[in-house]
Protein backbone atom coordinates (compact mmCIF):
# COMPACT_ATOMS: atom_id res chain seq x y z
CA UNK A 1 0.00 0.00 0.00
CA UNK A 2 1.67 3.18 -1.04
CA UNK A 3 1.57 6.53 1.19
CA UNK A 4 -1.07 7.93 -1.08
CA UNK A 5 -3.49 5.13 -0.47
CA UNK A 6 -2.89 5.55 3.19
CA UNK A 7 -3.85 9.03 3.17
CA UNK A 8 -6.92 8.82 1.19
CA UNK A 9 -7.91 5.70 3.49
CA UNK A 10 -7.64 7.79 6.31
CA UNK A 11 -9.46 10.48 5.37
CA UNK A 12 -12.17 8.30 4.25
CA UNK A 13 -11.93 6.98 7.81
CA UNK A 14 -11.91 10.80 9.03
CA UNK A 15 -15.00 11.80 6.87
CA UNK A 16 -17.29 8.80 8.80
CA UNK A 17 -16.16 9.33 11.50
CA UNK A 18 -17.23 13.28 11.12
CA UNK A 19 -20.53 12.38 9.36
CA UNK A 20 -21.29 10.54 12.73
CA UNK A 21 -20.83 12.78 15.19
CA UNK A 22 -22.04 15.60 13.55
CA UNK A 23 -26.09 14.92 14.17
CA UNK A 24 -24.95 14.74 18.03
CA UNK A 25 -23.35 18.03 17.85
CA UNK A 26 -25.74 19.94 15.68
CA UNK A 27 -28.99 18.09 18.23
CA UNK A 28 -26.86 19.31 21.70
CA UNK A 29 -29.82 21.26 23.30
CA UNK A 30 -29.61 23.89 25.91
CA UNK A 31 -30.51 22.41 29.02
CA UNK A 32 -33.32 24.14 31.11
CA UNK A 33 -33.67 23.80 34.50
CA UNK A 34 -37.00 25.29 36.40
CA UNK A 35 -38.29 25.56 39.98
CA UNK A 36 -41.53 24.89 39.43
CA UNK A 37 -43.78 22.83 36.58
CA UNK A 38 -45.35 26.01 34.84
CA UNK A 39 -41.75 27.55 33.95
CA UNK A 40 -40.91 24.28 32.46
CA UNK A 41 -43.96 24.56 30.49
CA UNK A 42 -43.12 28.36 29.28
CA UNK A 43 -39.61 27.46 28.41
CA UNK A 44 -40.66 24.39 26.73
CA UNK A 45 -43.46 26.57 24.66
CA UNK A 46 -40.66 29.16 23.72
CA UNK A 47 -37.56 26.91 23.49
CA UNK A 48 -39.11 24.36 21.46
CA UNK A 49 -36.94 21.97 19.90
CA UNK A 50 -33.88 23.79 21.05
CA UNK A 51 -34.03 23.03 24.75
CA UNK A 52 -34.30 20.23 27.12
CA UNK A 53 -35.93 21.13 30.32
CA UNK A 54 -36.32 19.68 33.34
CA UNK A 55 -38.69 20.64 36.65
CA UNK A 56 -37.55 20.28 39.73
CA UNK A 57 -40.76 20.81 41.89
CA UNK A 58 -43.72 18.86 41.29
CA UNK A 59 -46.60 19.92 40.54
CA UNK A 60 -48.77 18.60 43.80
CA UNK A 61 -46.14 19.62 46.12
CA UNK A 62 -46.27 22.46 47.93
CA UNK A 63 -43.60 25.17 46.22
CA UNK A 64 -42.35 26.64 49.23
CA UNK A 65 -41.13 23.37 51.00
CA UNK A 66 -39.28 21.14 48.67
CA UNK A 67 -36.17 18.32 49.65
CA UNK A 68 -33.21 19.23 47.86
CA UNK A 69 -32.04 16.11 46.96
CA UNK A 70 -28.69 15.87 45.28
CA UNK A 71 -29.97 14.44 42.21
CA UNK A 72 -31.57 17.70 41.28
CA UNK A 73 -27.63 19.10 42.40
CA UNK A 74 -26.59 16.83 39.29
CA UNK A 75 -29.38 18.74 37.24
CA UNK A 76 -28.35 22.40 37.87
CA UNK A 77 -24.32 21.10 37.34
CA UNK A 78 -25.48 20.58 34.12
CA UNK A 79 -27.82 23.29 33.13
CA UNK A 80 -26.76 26.01 31.13
CA UNK A 81 -30.35 28.14 32.38
CA UNK A 82 -32.06 28.28 35.60
CA UNK A 83 -35.89 29.74 35.67
CA UNK A 84 -37.08 30.58 39.68
CA UNK A 85 -40.18 32.25 40.80
CA UNK A 86 -38.55 33.92 43.14
CA UNK A 87 -40.01 36.23 45.55
CA UNK A 88 -38.61 34.58 48.74
CA UNK A 89 -41.04 31.57 47.46
CA UNK A 90 -38.31 29.06 46.92
CA UNK A 91 -36.06 30.49 49.39
CA UNK A 92 -35.72 27.63 51.65
CA UNK A 93 -34.72 25.31 48.80
CA UNK A 94 -33.45 26.40 45.90
CA UNK A 95 -30.01 28.45 47.56
CA UNK A 96 -29.08 25.06 49.03
CA UNK A 97 -29.51 23.83 45.57
CA UNK A 98 -27.19 26.42 43.30
CA UNK A 99 -24.92 26.48 45.77
CA UNK A 100 -24.40 22.41 46.38
CA UNK A 101 -24.45 22.24 42.15
CA UNK A 102 -21.21 24.89 41.89
CA UNK A 103 -22.46 26.12 38.63
CA UNK A 104 -21.16 29.83 37.95
CA UNK A 105 -23.06 30.36 35.21
CA UNK A 106 -26.50 29.81 36.79
CA UNK A 107 -26.00 32.03 39.73
CA UNK A 108 -27.83 35.17 40.39
CA UNK A 109 -26.01 37.55 38.11
CA UNK A 110 -25.49 35.05 35.56
CA UNK A 111 -26.01 34.83 32.35
CA UNK A 112 -28.12 31.21 32.81
CA UNK A 113 -29.75 32.41 35.67
CA UNK A 114 -33.50 33.87 34.69
CA UNK A 115 -35.96 35.11 37.85
CA UNK A 116 -39.56 35.00 36.47
CA UNK A 117 -40.69 37.20 38.57
CA UNK A 118 -38.93 40.38 36.58
CA UNK A 119 -41.30 43.47 35.70
CA UNK A 120 -44.22 41.76 37.26
CA UNK A 121 -47.28 43.78 39.11
CA UNK A 122 -47.28 42.18 42.69
CA UNK A 123 -50.00 42.15 45.01
CA UNK A 124 -50.12 42.11 48.52
CA UNK A 125 -46.73 43.66 48.72
CA UNK A 126 -46.27 43.70 52.81
CA UNK A 127 -45.93 47.51 54.70
CA UNK A 128 -44.06 47.96 58.03
CA UNK A 129 -41.70 47.21 60.37
CA UNK A 130 -40.46 43.99 58.17
CA UNK A 131 -39.20 42.61 61.62
CA UNK A 132 -42.87 42.62 62.89
CA UNK A 133 -44.23 40.57 59.85
CA UNK A 134 -43.44 37.58 61.50
CA UNK A 135 -46.19 37.43 63.23
CA UNK A 136 -48.90 37.81 60.40
CA UNK A 137 -47.61 34.23 59.49
CA UNK A 138 -45.87 32.86 56.38
CA UNK A 139 -45.88 36.48 55.06
CA UNK A 140 -43.66 36.76 51.76
CA UNK A 141 -42.02 40.37 52.20
CA UNK A 142 -41.49 40.72 48.57
CA UNK A 143 -45.38 40.63 47.60
CA UNK A 144 -47.11 37.52 46.91
CA UNK A 145 -45.70 35.25 44.64
CA UNK A 146 -48.07 32.95 43.25
CA UNK A 147 -48.15 35.56 40.73
CA UNK A 148 -48.14 32.45 37.38
CA UNK A 149 -52.12 31.50 38.43
CA UNK A 150 -52.68 35.30 36.12
CA UNK A 151 -52.41 33.93 32.48
CA UNK A 152 -51.60 37.70 31.52
CA UNK A 153 -48.80 37.18 33.67
CA UNK A 154 -47.67 33.96 31.90
CA UNK A 155 -46.84 36.82 28.53
CA UNK A 156 -43.95 38.62 31.11
CA UNK A 157 -42.57 34.67 32.20
CA UNK A 158 -42.48 33.64 28.95
CA UNK A 159 -40.68 36.95 27.82
CA UNK A 160 -38.06 37.02 30.50
CA UNK A 161 -37.36 32.96 30.01
CA UNK A 162 -36.92 34.28 26.57
CA UNK A 163 -34.49 37.16 27.43
CA UNK A 164 -32.63 34.35 29.10
CA UNK A 165 -32.49 32.03 26.12
CA UNK A 166 -31.10 34.62 23.64
CA UNK A 167 -28.11 34.80 26.29
CA UNK A 168 -27.43 31.35 25.88
CA UNK A 169 -28.22 30.94 22.46
CA UNK A 170 -27.68 33.83 20.58
CA UNK A 171 -27.92 32.58 17.15
CA UNK A 172 -31.37 30.83 18.09
CA UNK A 173 -32.91 34.46 18.25
CA UNK A 174 -35.27 34.65 15.80
CA UNK A 175 -36.31 30.80 16.84
CA UNK A 176 -37.57 32.18 20.07
CA UNK A 177 -38.66 35.34 18.87
CA UNK A 178 -41.81 33.24 16.46
CA UNK A 179 -42.11 30.97 19.56
CA UNK A 180 -42.52 33.76 22.16
CA UNK A 181 -44.57 35.68 19.68
CA UNK A 182 -47.03 32.47 19.14
CA UNK A 183 -47.31 31.95 22.79
CA UNK A 184 -48.33 35.53 23.41
CA UNK A 185 -51.06 35.21 20.49
CA UNK A 186 -52.61 31.88 22.68
CA UNK A 187 -52.52 33.77 25.92
CA UNK A 188 -54.60 36.47 24.47
CA UNK A 189 -57.23 34.33 22.61
CA UNK A 190 -57.31 31.87 25.68
CA UNK A 191 -58.02 34.89 28.18
CA UNK A 192 -60.74 36.25 26.08
CA UNK A 193 -62.12 32.67 25.59
CA UNK A 194 -61.64 32.23 29.82
CA UNK A 195 -62.89 36.02 30.65
CA UNK A 196 -66.38 35.25 28.81
CA UNK A 197 -66.53 31.77 31.10
CA UNK A 198 -66.49 33.55 34.35
CA UNK A 199 -67.92 36.96 33.74
CA UNK A 200 -71.81 35.68 34.78
CA UNK A 201 -70.12 34.95 38.23
CA UNK A 202 -67.82 38.20 38.92
CA UNK A 203 -68.29 39.08 42.38
CA UNK A 204 -69.24 35.53 43.71
CA UNK A 205 -67.73 35.66 46.94
CA UNK A 206 -65.67 31.54 48.14
CA UNK A 207 -63.53 30.92 50.77
CA UNK A 208 -59.76 29.89 50.25
CA UNK A 209 -57.91 27.34 52.36
CA UNK A 210 -54.52 29.58 51.75
CA UNK A 211 -53.62 32.39 49.99
CA UNK A 212 -52.08 31.24 46.94
CA UNK A 213 -54.97 32.73 44.77
CA UNK A 214 -54.88 36.74 44.54
CA UNK A 215 -53.70 36.90 40.68
CA UNK A 216 -56.43 34.37 39.89
CA UNK A 217 -58.91 36.29 41.96
CA UNK A 218 -58.46 39.45 40.67
CA UNK A 219 -58.08 38.28 36.92
CA UNK A 220 -61.27 36.01 36.93
CA UNK A 221 -63.27 38.40 39.18
CA UNK A 222 -64.50 36.36 41.97
CA UNK A 223 -63.89 37.49 45.30
CA UNK A 224 -62.10 35.58 48.12
CA UNK A 225 -64.18 36.32 51.69
CA UNK A 226 -61.11 34.75 54.08
CA UNK A 227 -59.21 31.58 54.30
CA UNK A 228 -59.59 28.13 56.63
CA UNK A 229 -56.26 29.60 57.95
CA UNK A 230 -56.00 31.95 60.10
CA UNK A 231 -53.19 33.06 59.02
CA UNK A 232 -50.20 32.19 56.56
CA UNK A 233 -49.21 28.34 57.00
CA UNK A 234 -50.97 28.45 60.85
CA UNK A 235 -53.66 25.67 61.29
CA UNK A 236 -56.99 26.63 62.70
CA UNK A 237 -57.76 25.83 66.12
CA UNK A 238 -61.38 24.62 66.88
CA UNK A 239 -62.83 28.48 68.05
CA UNK A 240 -61.49 29.87 64.48
CA UNK A 241 -63.37 27.07 62.74
CA UNK A 242 -66.28 28.14 64.64
CA UNK A 243 -65.77 31.62 63.54
CA UNK A 244 -65.65 30.57 59.98
CA UNK A 245 -68.85 28.41 60.07
CA UNK A 246 -70.29 31.29 61.72
CA UNK A 247 -69.52 33.94 58.70
CA UNK A 248 -69.76 31.79 55.84
CA UNK A 249 -73.53 30.94 57.10
CA UNK A 250 -74.40 34.63 57.79
CA UNK A 251 -72.70 35.51 54.14
CA UNK A 252 -74.41 32.07 52.32
CA UNK A 253 -70.82 31.24 51.22
CA UNK A 254 -70.70 28.13 49.84
CA UNK A 255 -67.48 27.05 48.02
CA UNK A 256 -64.39 26.31 49.57
CA UNK A 257 -61.34 25.99 47.59
CA UNK A 258 -58.43 24.19 48.05
CA UNK A 259 -54.81 23.32 47.26
CA UNK A 260 -54.30 19.30 46.43
CA UNK A 261 -50.83 19.77 49.47
CA UNK A 262 -52.73 20.95 51.97
CA UNK A 263 -54.50 18.86 54.83
CA UNK A 264 -58.38 19.03 53.64
CA UNK A 265 -59.90 17.89 57.27
CA UNK A 266 -60.63 21.51 58.59
CA UNK A 267 -62.19 22.35 55.23
CA UNK A 268 -63.82 19.58 55.04
CA UNK A 269 -65.50 20.25 58.66
CA UNK A 270 -66.75 23.76 57.17
CA UNK A 271 -68.05 22.16 54.22
CA UNK A 272 -70.11 19.53 56.21
CA UNK A 273 -71.12 22.75 58.57
CA UNK A 274 -72.21 24.80 56.04
CA UNK A 275 -73.32 22.77 53.02
CA UNK A 276 -70.41 23.93 50.75
CA UNK A 277 -68.67 22.77 48.24
CA UNK A 278 -65.03 21.43 48.67
CA UNK A 279 -63.07 22.07 45.23
CA UNK A 280 -59.83 21.46 45.41
CA UNK A 281 -57.86 23.16 42.35
CA UNK A 282 -54.24 22.66 40.60
CA UNK A 283 -51.68 26.00 42.02
CA UNK A 284 -49.73 24.55 39.50
CA UNK A 285 -48.86 22.52 36.56
CA UNK A 286 -49.50 18.93 36.85
CA UNK A 287 -51.28 20.00 40.18
CA UNK A 288 -54.48 17.67 38.77
CA UNK A 289 -55.03 14.72 36.32
CA UNK A 290 -54.55 16.34 33.22
CA UNK A 291 -53.00 19.33 33.82
CA UNK A 292 -50.13 19.12 31.88
CA UNK A 293 -49.30 22.57 30.29
CA UNK A 294 -49.83 25.88 30.99
CA UNK A 295 -53.20 26.38 29.64
CA UNK A 296 -55.25 23.37 30.52
CA UNK A 297 -54.04 25.02 34.08
CA UNK A 298 -56.71 27.62 33.84
CA UNK A 299 -58.93 25.44 31.41
CA UNK A 300 -59.48 22.96 34.51
CA UNK A 301 -59.47 25.48 37.31
CA UNK A 302 -62.13 27.75 35.63
CA UNK A 303 -64.32 24.36 34.34
CA UNK A 304 -64.33 22.65 38.44
CA UNK A 305 -64.81 26.48 39.59
CA UNK A 306 -67.98 27.07 37.35
CA UNK A 307 -69.38 23.18 38.00
CA UNK A 308 -69.17 24.30 41.68
CA UNK A 309 -70.54 27.57 40.89
CA UNK A 310 -73.96 25.76 39.36
CA UNK A 311 -73.58 22.87 41.93
CA UNK A 312 -74.34 25.58 44.85
CA UNK A 313 -77.03 27.35 42.90
CA UNK A 314 -74.83 30.65 41.92
CA UNK A 315 -77.11 32.22 39.61
CA UNK A 316 -75.10 33.73 36.30
CA UNK A 317 -75.08 37.36 35.35
CA UNK A 318 -75.66 38.33 31.81
CA UNK A 319 -72.19 38.20 29.84
CA UNK A 320 -71.84 41.69 27.70
CA UNK A 321 -68.62 42.59 26.72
Amino acid sequence: MTRKNLFEILLVQMFVIFVAIAPTQAAKKIRVVTSLPDLADIAKQIGGDKVDVFAIAKGYQDPHFVDAKPSYMIKLKKADLFVQVGLDLEIGWVPPLLEGARNKKILWGGDGFVDASKNMDLLQVPRGDPSKLRAKGDIHIFGNPHYWLDPLNGKIIAQNIFEGLIKIAPENEIYFKQNLEAFIRKINDAHQHWQALMAPYRGTEIYAYHNSWPYFEQRFGFKIAGFIEPKPGISPSPKYIAKVINEMKNKNIKIIIIEPYYPPKSAELVAKNTGAVLVELAPEVGGQPGVDDYFKLFDTNINKLIEAFKEVGVEPKPFSN
